[in-house]
């Protein structure tokens, strides 16, 4: 048993989790011989990792996202396409860009460490540190738990208020 973040829409008329194989992780790999029409075991959802009603579409959200930490904001920005959004995806390489392509591209940047090949070279604390938060902002991050409390260390200077800070940590 797993723990993931919804990938697809609330609208679609299937589930779908991005899950990125681990060599030799027994449900990463496990999953990836799955065929279409196998059954799977599921329980949940579970968690409160949802945006507020009262400030979807008039508020203005950062969001945070390591590797396949950016299975709920991709969920979010389909199940609300109308959401004020700017989303920072930290990857390794352009390869990890998980389907980029289905985000407004002036509102996803890639934070890539280890290619010349993304929108800022650098980690996203780096594009935080450098690019400051307006304090109205909700910021919702997920991914690994070091770059989450760096990241609310940051943004916690910035003068972003505690309650407007929502973290999913993988690990």
């Amino acid at each position: 048993m797993r723990e993931y973040s919804i990938y697809s829409g609330s609208g679609d008329n299937f589930l779908e989790v991005l899950v990125k194989e681990i060599e030799g992780g027994l449900v990463s790999s496990a999953l990836k011989r799955c065929e279409r029409g196998d059954a799977l075991s599921l329980d949940g959802p579970y968690g409160s990792f949802v945006t507020a009603l009262a400030e979807r579409y008039s508020g203005r959200y950062l969001f945070v996202g390591s590797g396949t930490g950016i299975s709920p904001f991709h969920c979010l920005a389909r199940s609300y396409p109308g959401i004020n959004y700017l989303l920072l995806h930290g990857v390794r390489t352009e390869k990890e860009r998980f389907d980029a392509e289905d985000f407004d591209s002036s509102r996803y940047i890639s934070c890539v460490t280890r290619s010349m090949h993304g929108d800022y070279l650098g980690r996203v604390t780096g594009y935080l540190r450098e690019h400051p938060t307006d304090p109205q902002c909700f910021c919702y991050l997920c991914g690994n738990s070091d770059m989450i409390y760096e990241a609310f260390e940051i943004l916690r200077s910035q003068s972003i208020p505690r309650e407007n800070l929502h973290a999913e940590i993988y690990f």
